[in-house]
């Protein structure tokens, strides 16, 4: 008699993107985007994988910290996005976290290099989803006008 096994379960992995609101010394206002050091390359908003026994809120804080260098703040969640398709070697689940950050960034870990970008100054082509996730957050602060951000943290003091 053999025994029957189920296959294994397959799930998708979360992870969280970090959208990091910056100025820099000029005054301009930008967002951070890193070139990323390993498969698939290109360049990519902060992010990565959550590991286990973690928040989603402590990762975003970690993976931002970790690729920048800078300490950030966590103000608002944006939307979380689960195509099977949006990352090419897994099929991921991604929240997406708005952040604000002073300082410097710097280059670690998995980012290669690291810049400071305006919206008009992202005219090349973004790893994964992070374009789609870009073109929401910027209708987004059109449209809401921060609105959202403003009840999100009244919800949180609330808690």
């Amino acid at each position: 008699m053999t025994k029957k096994t189920s296959p294994p379960y397959r799930n998708p992995v979360p992870t969280v993107d970090i959208i990091i609101e910056i100025k820099t010394e000029d005054g301009k206002e930008g967002i951070i985007l890193i070139q990323r050091k390993n498969p698939p390359y290109g360049w990519a908003l902060p992010g990565g994988f959550v590991d286990y026994g973690e928040s989603l809120e402590k990762a975003a804080i970690r993976e931002g910290e970790e690729e920048t260098s800078l300490k950030i703040d966590l103000e608002y969640q944006l939307h979380t996005y689960s195509d099977p398709d949006r990352d090419p070697r897994i099929h991921t689940i991604s929240t997406v976290f708005v952040a604000r950050a002073e300082g410097t960034p710097k280059a670690k870990d998995d980012a290669q290099d690291i810049g400071i970008f305006s919206r008009e100054e992202i005219d090349f082509p973004l790893a994964f989803d992070h374009q789609k996730i870009l073109d929401d957050y910027f209708r987004f602060k059109k449209s809401a006008g921060g609105t959202a951000k403003k009840a999100d943290q009244r919800r949180r003091k609330a808690t």
